[in-house]
């Protein structure tokens, strides 16, 4: 079926607090299968057991090993390749928080400490335990503080790149001791080679670094954020100079808020999948992150995994693919388009994500006030009724429209509370503040509605692990609406005789159009 590519692949994140259940994987992957795909790689962090260590995952709704053999089998069956994608370097906070013997710093393991490839062994003869397959995505991406903290204490100013590499020939035999073919992300070639960059133009890189990339390891070039198809010719050119054994990597964006990034995603893919065609890559790998949270449904990108699903069989034509959408999911591709609606609310070459920076700023203290505009009550409006009126021909797959419904509901009157707040109390007029607080109030009643189908939600698709930061968030957020509207009544009233925030002057926001992803950041300027 695959024209265009050998190894075609998506990539599940079961580590951003979503570990989808045994079933919902299983559905998803049949899916996958109708579409095309060969392999589906889980990027498993902490969430896999791992023999003789029980803080491994621990309560973060790990795999058991049973239910990875059962994964496994299944996908087996139905003809494709499940591979696990793990870490062997970097981005293990949620385990590293256990053993703080062997971090260098961050979420960095100590590179060189016998301890940590006794780990790292242990973490590859538990999957070779469950998987079939010989590939093993080893990770080892964004490690940019390595050899910066424990291992400078220890052993002095050295070389960071002969201690990545190093470290990668120890984890490569490992691999191979255990029957597995490595591959790794790419960017800490580049980026130790380039001063930390990692898009950079005109990329040379000395004979001697090739030397030491191990035989058996692909390297997998990841590229999200570009429509510039020269950038994907260049950086293709520039990892030839590295390994011939080379794979890519492009995103289906769910990784920033409640809603995908469909629209910009497949824009994305069509120039990267032709150059991987141009460049001779023959294997790709479909990302679906889930950073800060994985708020966003799996299922809601299958508009870009179609897209890309069609291009590897040489299928060009929208119409043809928007058939095939049909064919595969069941429904109209235009439907599951709507479910980008709540992060365009203005047109935007960039991916921006109002849906989730403007839910979560705060009524009273919101860093973003110059970016609230009336007019966009109307068109969250809009997107409500087109969402509400899709979910009813929606299906099996109705929960995602109500869920994105209920979201424009509730930003139709939040995403510009804070301006409308802050103008009633500066006026001193009582009707305004009446009717602010009426809004406080039909506000606080829709987020009600919005956390009850987005737990429902979570619950069909995920463990029940990782919900709890959901509770705190969504949680947190009603309650803070109470307490803003509770005061705005009592200075009504008379009972207070201010409110010092309303009355701070604002800085505005330098960004305007923009991905802010961090809940953090964005639900208090104080320290969370």
């Amino acid at each position: 079926m695959l024209k265009n590519f050998n190894k075609f692949g998506v990539m599940v994140d079961c580590s951003r607090n979503g570990v989808m259940t045994v079933d919902a994987l299983k559905k998803f992957i049949t899916i996958l299968g109708k579409m095309g795909y060969n392999q589906v790689h889980l990027y498993m962090e902490d969430t896999y057991e791992v023999d003789g260590d029980p803080q491994f995952g621990y309560l973060r709704g790990k795999y058991t090993k049973e239910e990875l053999k059962e994964l496994d089998d299944f996908a087996f069956a139905l003809g494709i390749e499940l591979v696990p994608n793990i870490q062997t370097l970097a981005h293990l906070s949620t385990y590293l928080r256990w053993r703080s013997e062997i971090v260098d710093t961050n979420d960095i393991m100590l590179v060189g400490d016998d301890r940590v490839y006794d780990l790292i062994g242990r973490m590859f003869r538990s999957l070779r335990a469950c998987f079939r397959t010989n590939t093993l995505h080893i990770g080892m991406d964004e490690a940019h503080m390595l050899g910066r903290g424990k291992y400078y204490d220890l052993h002095g100013p050295e070389n960071r790149f002969q201690i990545l590499c190093t470290h990668l020939q120890k984890v490569c035999a490992l691999a191979t001791q255990y029957g597995f073919q490595p591959m790794m992300w790419s960017d800490m070639f580049y980026r130790i080679a380039n001063g930390g960059r990692y898009y950079e133009s005109g990329s040379k890189f000395d004979p001697s670094i090739k030397a030491q990339i191990p035989e058996n390891l692909t390297l997998v070039y990841w590229d999200y954020f570009s429509h510039d198809r020269k950038r994907y010719d260049r950086m293709i050119r520039g990892h030839r100079q590295l390994s011939q054994q080379l794979a890519f990597a492009g995103g289906a964006w769910r990784w920033s808020g409640f809603a995908p990034h469909n629209d910009f995603a497949i824009k994305a893919t069509k120039v990267a999948l032709s150059a991987c065609i141009n460049g001779g890559i023959r294997e790709v790998i479909m990302t679906m992150w889930g950073d800060d949270g994985a708020e966003c449904s799996s299922f809601a990108v299958l508009p870009t995994l179609c897209y890309a699903a069609c291009i590897a069989q040489g299928i060009t034509k929208m119409a043809d693919i928007r058939a095939k959408f049909r064919e595969w999911v069941g429904l109209r591709f235009e439907d599951f388009m709507l479910l980008d609606a709540p992060n365009r609310i203005e047109p935007s070459k960039k991916v921006i994500n109002p849906c989730k920076y403007m839910l979560y700023a705060d009524c009273f203290l919101s860093i973003f006030q110059n970016l609230e505009k009336a007019e966009a009550a109307r068109t969250y409006a809009a997107f409500a009724r087109k969402l509400s009126y899709a979910a009813k021909r929606a299906g099996e797959y109705a929960y995602l429209f109500e869920t994105m419904a209920k979201l424009c509901s509730v930003l139709e009157i939040k995403q510009d509370i804070c301006t409308r707040t802050r103008k009633a109390y500066e006026s001193g007029d009582k009707q305004q503040l009446d009717a602010v607080i009426r809004d406080y109030k039909k506000m606080i009643k829709r987020t009600e509605a919005f956390y009850n189908a987005f737990r429902a939600q979570w619950y069909s698709e995920n463990k029940p692990h990782g919900f709890d930061v959901q509770d705190l968030r969504l949680g947190g957020l009603l309650q803070r609406m109470r307490t803003c509207r509770d005061r705005l009544v009592a200075y009504r009233n008379g009972a207070a005789s201010s409110i010092p925030e309303l009355e701070e002057a604002i800085v505005p926001f330098a960004e305007k159009h923009m991905v802010y992803n961090s809940w953090q950041k964005t639900a208090s300027v104080n320290p969370v």
